[in-house]
């Protein structure tokens, strides 16, 4: 056997023998595993809404296993900040932002957001969400910036938030006409949208303040696990509200845990964040509009749920929505930087 001496330029970029991705490679993988969570959070959540946890255990969850990951994330991060600055902000030495935008961005985009969009699964359909939540998000968060951070909607803009309201329309339209005949699925719809808006909210908040992708991640997490949770588990604990947490089968609050916490929060999180850092959050944006198809064709397929002309061309508005106003900013030079936890589409 002979030794092979590699000169060591060639070992740059190699790590335990292996060769390094390139920035593109990065980009794209975090491109794949960003829409492959997206999509698969809105089919997992219809498919387990009717198991044994409630929208509020499945929020616990979510909350536990985002939680104990990102808690010491957040102690690391506060000590790297106060060995730069000795005086910066933090709430109780484990989320890197003061207690007010804690509190602001925990309450709006982790409490709030997921006990409402885990409602919403309870009672519409996964095709539903796939249209309504990513699809009035652009909504939302166009009109809300024009209010509150005076941007202005052009007129391509606004030709493609027209297409999205139509494609809203012909989905939660016809499920609000259902319920004239005893329907539930308009609940769902309303709630879908309710959950749009109140990530928009989150967005305007963290474009307002200028919050970083990682620390608004971290802080979320920590708000809601020394918070939801503990308050949570105590009131469940004493029979004052409904909850299955002590019957669940521990394979169910693991896969919870870990899909819902780890997978949507956590990883989507990094990833999410690679992606805008390799793409630009413009065409970023562009890519994770292949979401709301994607959600809606996995729900026809793992999940059995019918494909109305009403629910495909709504689809297809949204879409072609969605695509239309990000052309519209790219022409007009229009870039916002999103935080990594401030999707085009809620998860």
């Amino acid at each position: 056997m002979h030794a092979v001496i590699i000169p060591a330029a060639d070992n740059r970029g190699m790590l335990f023998g292996f060769q390094r991705p390139s920035p593109r490679a990065v980009g794209w993988m975090a491109a794949v595993v960003t829409v492959f969570i997206w999509t698969s959070f809105i089919v997992v959540a219809r498919a387990t809404a009717h198991q044994t946890l409630t929208s509020f255990d499945i929020a616990f969850m979510r909350f536990v296993g985002a939680g104990v990951v990102l808690l010491p994330v957040g102690w690391w991060m506060v000590r790297q900040q106060r060995l730069r600055a000795p005086q910066a902000g933090s709430w109780l030495g484990l989320s890197p932002l003061g207690f007010r935008l804690t509190a602001g961005v925990g309450m709006v985009g982790g409490v709030v957001y997921a006990c409402v969009a885990y409602s919403g699964f309870y009672f519409a359909p996964a095709s539903h969400a796939s249209v309504l939540m990513p699809g009035s998000l652009p909504l939302w968060t166009t009109l809300l910036a024009a209010w509150v951070l005076r941007e202005h909607i052009t007129p391509a803009r606004a030709m493609g938030l027209a297409l999205i309201v139509a494609g809203d329309l012909l989905v939660g339209g016809a499920s609000l006409l259902s319920a004239f005949d005893g329907g539930d699925v308009w609940k769902g719809d309303l709630l879908f949208l309710l959950t749009a808006f109140t990530w928009a909210n989150y967005t305007i908040i963290a474009r307002k303040h200028g919050l970083p992708a990682v620390e608004a991640t971290v802080a979320i997490s920590v708000f809601a696990l020394l918070t939801y949770v503990p308050v949570y588990g105590l009131l469940a604990a004493l029979g004052w509200i409904q909850s299955h947490l002590a019957h669940a089968p521990w394979r169910e609050l693991l896969f919870q845990a870990g899909f819902q916490g780890i997978g949507s929060v956590v990883i989507s999180g990094i990833t999410f964040t690679q992606m805008v850092r390799y793409f630009g959050p413009v065409r970023s944006t562009m890519i994770t509009s292949l979401v709301p198809g994607l959600s809606a064709l996995g729900a026809v397929v793992f999940l059995g749920e019918p494909m109305h002309a009403n629910l495909l061309a709504g689809l297809a508005l949204v879409t072609v929505g969605i695509v239309f106003g990000v052309h519209a900013a790219v022409r007009q030079s229009v870039t916002a930087t999103t935080p990594a936890s401030t999707p085009t589409r809620p998860s």
